[in-house]
């Protein structure tokens, strides 16, 4: 399978400044969930278990190996850091074990080294691991985030009725900004429900999953895509600086996606104006998808500063174009080939197919992957 890229530049280009505020564009990072999962047994499996060893080995790789320095500067801890009761005052308590120093020492490290930390949290009785969750102790636990110096909020949706999430999620939120410590807040809020209110999500939200869990597999890469298409003319409505769709991490550099699945993943999520949030072991992958990851040309895409979420214009024959517009009047498009049969595949695109002007444009090839 084949990507081509292409950056298209007006001739005649404008810029656009935005205001200051929290997600201004997509959030990039790391996030233990898809590769670590709810490893907790540290004797076992001491390099792959949810532990403060995890979050320090991976900021220092972000800051040493150049995550950080093409962008990616949130490190997040997922589901199953927590103890499995709250203590005697009923706050929440980072597993003793796992997390001997506390939430409060890790976010000073990891602050140290120029990154930000987020942490889960779900709305229900408990996590979707089962370990405490934040209903009945949203004041005390968003006052605990902010002692700890946390930069990220992740709260998830399990083990409570979907009809609360409609007044739950604001109200977490506005606790959030009560506390007066700029905290992104990423909500669960559409993924479980059938008809989501996108107007208050994005009002409450700085970012949202929309759908499924992505699973460490091409098909479920696929899957994700196929949603988005079919979904795009509701969600770009809601997409802009400061509010974002999220179609979930990217598992480049694990084990379900060949060189070339992977570089679909990260194109077409930058075409998408998709938070980039890694979830693979930076301490074992390989360097070509490493390379990908840190492509300048697709992370300028994702980041550009206009915001808007770019569309899939054309499909057939296994192939399809998706394309977005960027801030200085250009155009990212992105080729896509997801046929698996090898053969080689001839496109041609009109003005009318990719829904663009009829003028005259300078073509920049960013990116072609053989």
């Amino acid at each position: 399978m084949k990507i081509l890229w292409f950056m298209f530049l007006e001739l005649l280009s404008s810029t656009l400044s935005l205001d200051n505020g929290l997600a201004l564009t997509p959030p990039m990072g790391w996030l233990t969930w898809e590769r670590f999962r709810c490893i907790t047994d540290c004797k076992k499996y001491p390099q792959e278990c949810i532990s403060e060893s995890l979050i320090k080995r991976t900021a220092d790789i972000m800051e040493k190996e150049g995550y950080l320095a093409a962008g990616y500067n949130y490190v997040g801890i997922d589901d199953c850091w927590l103890e499995k009761e709250r203590d005697s005052n009923n706050r929440m308590v980072a597993d003793r074990q796992r997390f001997p120093s506390g939430i409060k020492a890790l976010a000073d490290y990891v602050h140290g080294k120029g990154l930000k930390l987020g942490i889960y949290q779900d709305y229900g009785t408990k996590t979707c691991a089962g370990y405490p969750g934040v209903l009945g102790y949203e004041e005390i636990d968003v006052k605990t985030f902010a002692e700890w110096d946390v930069d990220y909020i992740k709260l998830d949706g399990c083990n409570v009725e979907t009809s609360e999430y409609d007044t739950g999620y604001p109200a977490f939120g506005k606790l959030l900004n009560e506390t007066g410590r700029p905290i992104v807040y990423s909500c669960s809020w559409p993924a479980y429900q059938n008809n989501p209110n996108y107007t208050s999500i994005a009002k409450h939200c700085n970012l949202w999953r929309n759908y499924g869990d992505i699973q460490d597999s091409w098909a479920s890469v696929k899957n994700i895509m196929q949603w988005f298409a079919k979904n795009q003319d509701e969600l770009v409505k809601y997409a802009g600086p400061g509010h974002w769709n999220d179609p979930d991490m990217l598992i480049i550099g694990n084990f379900g996606l060949s060189l070339d699945q992977a570089r679909v993943q990260m194109a077409v999520w930058s075409i998408l104006a998709a938070p980039l949030l890694m979830s693979v072991d930076l301490a074992t992958i390989r360097p070509e998808f490493k390379e990908v990851l840190l492509n300048e040309d697709v992370i300028a895409v994702d980041q550009d500063p206009l915001g808007k979420q770019g569309m899939r214009v054309w499909a057939g024959s296994g192939c399809e174009i998706w394309i977005r517009e960027l801030a200085d009047g250009s155009y990212a498009i992105a080729f896509v080939n997801l046929r698996e049969d090898g053969a080689p595949v001839t496109l041609q695109a009109s003005f009318d197919v990719m829904k663009i002007p009829k003028q005259i444009y300078k073509v920049k090839v960013g990116i072609q992957f053989n």
